[in-house]
């Protein structure tokens, strides 16, 4: 299993960026959707022991799940949840968000845990697709 780490920085305030998470009209805008497909479902329990739910309905492999729960939420510095796509992995991973301040904005730190070595150079590129679909989203 690996850890890997992806960072952008927004010219936004942290507490801006750490809602949009949070935020289920924000988030299905950037959160798991492919350019291809559509987010069908976008459901957030924004507490401690809450979970998240999206689906992204891909033209090529119909809907794909995306799920997991919340461990900690500390607005607006860290965010850590638990992930899993259970079409693609059984598995349960961990992901961490760490918002700085930074000039101009805040830069986000994510760190994915437990990600099978068959997944790294493309779950890589899927976070800094994200990470890149919430500048945008704001």
């Amino acid at each position: 299993m690996a850890e890997l780490k992806v960072s952008h920085r927004y010219p936004f305030p942290a507490e801006r960026v750490f809602d949009a998470w949070l935020d289920p009209k924000t988030a299905r805008r950037f959160l798991f959707a492919t350019p291809d497909g559509e987010i069908v479902r976008a459901e957030i329990d924004a507490r401690v022991g809450g979970r998240f739910v999206f689906v992204d309905r891909r033209p090529d492999t119909g809907d794909v799940l995306h799920e997991g729960e919340y461990e900690e939420i500390d607005r607006p510095h860290r965010l850590v949840f638990t992930f899993a796509v259970p079409q693609y992995d059984p598995g349960l991973t961990r992901v961490a968000l760490d918002f700085a301040a930074v000039d101009g904005g805040c830069e986000v730190t994510l760190t994915h845990e437990g990600v099978l070595e068959d997944w790294v150079a493309q779950t890589v590129q899927g976070w800094t697709t994200i990470l890149a679909g919430l500048q945008r989203a704001l």
